[in-house]
C-alpha cells in the first residue's frame, strides 16, 4: 500500500522538489505553505508517486481561501483529465466526476471553505466520498471513472489561497493492512480476513452515519417490558425478628446508695454559729516558779497570782510545811 505526505515546512522557494509535478501553472512554497501563484487561471498540481491502488484518499488543509475554485483530487490519470474532484467555490462543496476532461457533478454541500478546513476526497470501488474536517458531507455510488492512481490539487490560480499538509493513500478492501496514513471512520466487514494493524499515522475524527440500515425481527424470545402492577395485595405480617428502638421511661425507679468511694473537697459553711462562754478560771498567762531559800533552812517557793503571794516551804529533810498566805 502507497501513501504520501508534504507538510511543505520548508525554504520558501519557487521548486517544489522531486516529490511533486507541475501539471501546469507556477506553483511556490511561501512561509511553509503550498502557493498557487497569482496568475490566475486554473492550474493543477500532482503527487510524482501514484498509489498502488485506484480506491485510495486525498486532503489537503485549506490554509487561507477565497471565492474561487479550490480543491483535492483522486483517482486521477496523469493529465488529470479524468478522476474525482471535490472543490469549494467560495459558498458550496462540490464533488465532481472528470472524464476527458467533462465534469459532472454527483453530489454537494452548501458550506462556504474556511481557513483550516480539511478538505478530503476518498474512490473506494463504486463509492465516492467528499469529506470536511473528517466528517463525511457527500458519499453517493458512481460508476464513471472507474480506475486512477494520481492524486493531487485543482486549484485557481489566486494570491489569496493557500494550501498546507497534503496526504494520500490507498484503501484497498480485503488487502493486508500495513501502516495507514489516515484512519477512515469504521467499515463494514466485507470477509473474515484478519491481520495484525501498525500504528496509524493520523486518525480523522468520528464519521457521522448516513443513511438507515433496516433488518427483519425474528420472534422475540422474551416478553415485553414489564408492566405495571394493578390493585392491591395484603397479607398478615408475620412476627417481628427485632424490637423496636428503645422508648422514652414514663416511670420512676429507686434505690438505695451504697458507701461512697471517695469523699469530695469540704464544702465552705454558710451562716453563723455561736454558744454562751463559761467564766475564765485565770485571767494571766502561767508564771513561771521562783525558787529561793529562808534563813530556817526552808526552801521557799513563790508562786504569784494577781490577787497575792502564796508561799510553800519544805524542810530540807523530806517532810514539807505549807503556810498560810501571808497578807
Amino acid at each position: 500500500m502507497a501513501s504520501f505526505a508534504d507538510d511543505f515546512n520548508r525554504a520558501d522557494s519557487s521548486n517544489l522538489g522531486a516529490s511533486w509535478v507541475e501539471v501546469s501553472g507556477d506553483w511556490s512554497i511561501v512561509s511553509g505553505q503550498l502557493s498557487p501563484g497569482n496568475d490566475g487561471g486554473t492550474i493543477i498540481l500532482r503527487a510524482a508517486a501514484a498509489m498502488d491502488s485506484s480506491d485510495h484518499s486525498a486532503q489537503v488543509t485549506i490554509a487561507a481561501t477565497t471565492a474561487a475554485s479550490h480543491g483535492v483530487w483522486c483517482r486521477g490519470n496523469a493529465g488529470f483529465s479524468s478522476g474525482y474532484l471535490w472543490r469549494n467555490d467560495g459558498s458550496e462543496w462540490t464533488l465532481f466526476s472528470v472524464v476527458s476532461s467533462t465534469f459532472t457533478a454527483i453530489g454537494s454541500y452548501t458550506a462556504a471553505a474556511a481557513p483550516g478546513d480539511v478538505a478530503k476526497v476518498q474512490a473506494v470501488g463504486s463509492t465516492i466520498k467528499g469529506y470536511i474536517n473528517g466528517v463525511e458531507r457527500v458519499s453517493v455510488t458512481d460508476t464513471a471513472v472507474a480506475s486512477g492512481t494520481s492524486v493531487g490539487i485543482r486549484t485557481t490560480s489566486a494570491g489569496a489561497i493557500r494550501f498546507d499538509d497534503f496526504a494520500a493513500a490507498d484503501v484497498t478492501a480485503g488487502a493486508p493492512l500495513g501502516v495507514a496514513a489516515e484512519m477512515d471512520g469504521a467499515q463494514p466487514l466485507t470477509g473474515g480476513k484478519t491481520t495484525t494493524l501498525g500504528p496509524a499515522a493520523a486518525a480523522e475524527a468520528a464519521q457521522a452515519l448516513a443513511g438507515a440500515k433496516t433488518a427483519l425481527l425474528g420472534t422475540a424470545v422474551e416478553a415485553d417490558a414489564t408492566q405495571p402492577l394493578a390493585g392491591a395485595r395484603t397479607a398478615p405480617l408475620l412476627a417481628a425478628t427485632q424490637a423496636e428502638t428503645a422508648q422514652p421511661l414514663t416511670v420512676a425507679i429507686s434505690q438505695a446508695l451504697g458507701t461512697a468511694g471517695a469523699s469530695e473537697t469540704a464544702r465552705p459553711l454558710t451562716g453563723a454559729k455561736t454558744a454562751a462562754l463559761a467564766p475564765a478560771i485565770e485571767a494571766d498567762a502561767a508564771r513561771p516558779l521562783a525558787a529561793g531559800s529562808g534563813a530556817d533552812g526552808i526552801d521557799h517557793v513563790t508562786a504569784g497570782t494577781p490577787h497575792g503571794t502564796w508561799a510553800a516551804g519544805r524542810l530540807r529533810a523530806p517532810a514539807w510545811t505549807a503556810g498560810t498566805p501571808r497578807t
